[in-house]
């Protein structure tokens, strides 16, 4: 399974992360928001929809990063981290329990997916966040 998810940076180097909702799997932890990839879609294009329905704002994806292969029981992902940035609104926690902006201090203090832990770790070795 493909999955795309979004590293998204404003000005100030913080970086947008999200909290699972209940009810989901993985609730609770700490993600970076996407999804999964539809058959008609490239990840740029999943990318962007899937921050329309989770978090009502609209991104530019400005460049990937390195994929992560990853396995959650029966579940094998490709998880497909994009940079981006968003052109326009504020984000409303409309699937998630909460979002926040973190800078690379406060990224260690929160309880993470799993796949997404390499994630974060590569994105602050290389940009010092």
């Amino acid at each position: 399974m493909q999955v795309v998810c979004a590293i998204t940076v404003r000005e100030d180097g913080k970086v947008l992360v999200c909290r699972r909702g209940e009810g989901k799997s993985l609730a609770g932890l700490w993600e970076f928001p996407g999804g999964k990839i539809e058959a008609e879609e490239s990840p740029p294009q999943a990318l962007i929809r899937e921050m329309r329905e989770e978090l009502a704002i609209e991104i530019e994806v400005l460049h990937p990063r390195p994929a992560v292969d990853w396995t959650y029981g029966a579940i094998s992902l490709r998880l497909l981290p994009y940079v981006c940035r968003i052109v326009s609104g504020t984000p409303l926690a409309l699937e998630h329990a909460e979002w926040r902006w973190c800078d690379g201090a406060e990224f260690a203090a929160l309880e993470w997916a799993p796949a997404d832990v390499p994630i974060w770790h590569s994105y602050l070795l290389e940009n010092g966040a």
